[in-house]
């Protein structure tokens, strides 16, 4: 975890039933596992849209670094564990008012489905 926090959070993310939304959930676990490894992502510091850039890559290439090159400077000493969910709720556009990365839509919106389809069918290809 210490040495590749992006390619693990790449794969809560690639094991995430959803394109969007909950992506809190997904920080969440993996700030108690770095917690646990000895470290905390500053999340405060990031850009949602530059760590949701990165995220994708990660997933479009696993294991290429995408996601650790882009969390690196973002790594500080552990977040006490009682205090955690209180960090990642700093990060920006977790609030819900980011509308330029708001959540996608409803599922049964045409675009949206074959957006869902097309990950789908990249994961079988996996």
């Amino acid at each position: 975890m210490a040495a590749k926090p992006g390619e693990i959070m790449g794969y809560l993310g690639y094991a995430h039933p959803f394109l969007d939304g909950n992506g809190r959930t997904i920080m969440i676990v993996h700030g108690v596992i770095a917690q646990r490894a000895g470290f905390s992502i500053d999340w405060s510091a990031t850009d949602k849209a530059a760590y949701l850039s990165a995220l994708t890559k990660e997933l479009d290439e696993p294991g290429k670094g995408h996601l650790d090159a882009y969390l690196k400077p973002f790594i500080r000493e552990a977040v006490p564990a009682d205090r955690l969910a209180e960090k990642i709720a700093l990060a920006p556009g977790l609030d819900g008012n980011d509308e330029q990365n708001a959540v996608l839509g409803k599922v049964d919106k045409p675009a949206l489905k074959a957006r869902y389809e097309q990950q789908k069918h990249k994961r079988k290809q996996s």
